[in-house]
């Protein structure tokens, strides 16, 4: 289990609330910190993948609860 430095619920959301929500997140958090992240929103995985590479950071891994989308993301 990857120990995140916070959570972020983002479930219930649509694109591109997902995404606006983890930006936030992010910029509160130093670098080598990892946020995970709980979405439901099925284009949540490509867009914080394409996200997370522009912007520099490790999408270390993902995983399917049911229909919730779980992803960490370490801030580069």
């Amino acid at each position: 289990m990857m120990e995140a430095t916070k959570v972020l619920d983002a479930k219930g959301l649509a694109c591109p609330m997902p995404i606006v929500r983890t930006k936030k997140a992010m910029n509160e958090l130093q670098s080598g910190d990892v946020l995970e992240i709980h979405a439901t929103d099925k284009g949540a995985k490509s867009d914080l993948t394409a996200w997370a590479k522009s912007g520099g950071h490790e999408l270390v891994k993902h995983e399917e609860a049911g229909d919730v989308f779980k992803f960490w993301i370490k801030k580069g």
